[in-house]
């Protein structure tokens, strides 16, 4: 069961997020940040996936505070409206979006519940920046998050495990940049697919079935190991 509500940030913001439920009693919570696309269709059935698997999936829509109901396809034109809502969000006063993805993990644990976050591309960079900044968290997962192998964020101290995701044919982050991650992270469990830049998403032409399916089963393990 899915449903949509509205949570309440700092500044008296109110981030549109989707909740999808398990069909029982919830084995922890999984916060899903999306990619420069919106919660689309995709995420949403991202988040569908992880409450089939038991958690309460939390998505906010992390595009919020400068455009609201975005909704994105895969085209060059999508790509290129998405880059320009990020660049936006990203120019915002401290904390901005974090402060939104701090309300997510709140709802996420309310009822006593273990929270991880997973987040893709953009969402990705995020859910590193969460694993090194917010509260509440047990585990994280970043999927080929843009920017979290180069200064500074490739500098932050993650204060729960990570599990990351890469491709090794990703244009947007060099091999060389994740091999350097890795020497600077060492605590962090580090994969690398023979793949592109957004192979878990079924929608886009970097699709990669063998990688996506590998790599959730390496998430799903990795959340069983420390939200429950």
């Amino acid at each position: 069961m899915a449903h949509t509500v509205f949570l309440k940030s700092p500044g008296n913001v109110y981030c549109p997020t989707y909740v999808s439920q398990p069909d029982g009693p919830a084995r922890g919570a999984v916060v899903v940040l999306q990619e420069i696309f919106g919660v689309n269709d995709h995420i949403r059935a991202v988040a569908d996936g992880y409450a089939a698997a038991g958690y309460l999936a939390v998505a906010p829509a992390t595009f919020a505070r400068v455009e609201a109901d975005v909704e994105l396809g895969y085209t060059e034109a999508d790509m290129a409206t998405g880059f320009g809502l990020k660049t936006q969000v990203e120019q915002l006063p401290a904390p901005g979006v974090m402060a939104d993805i701090q309300a997510a993990i709140h709802h996420a644990g309310e009822s006593g519940l273990k929270v991880g976050i997973v987040g893709f591309c953009w969402g990705g960079l995020l859910t590193w920046r969460a694993a090194a900044t917010l509260a509440g968290l047990s585990a994280a997962v970043p999927y080929y998050g843009g920017g979290m192998t180069a200064e500074p964020d490739a500098s932050l101290v993650p204060q729960v495990p990570v599990l990351a995701h890469f491709g090794d044919q990703d244009r947007w982050i060099p091999l060389d940049t994740i091999e350097a991650f890795k020497q600077k992270q060492p605590q962090v469990e580090v994969h690398v697919y023979a793949a592109h830049h957004g192979f878990n998403c079924d929608q886009r032409g970097a699709y990669n079935e063998a990688a996506a399916t590998l790599a959730r089963e390496r998430t799903l393990a990795f959340l069983a190991q420390h939200v429950g």
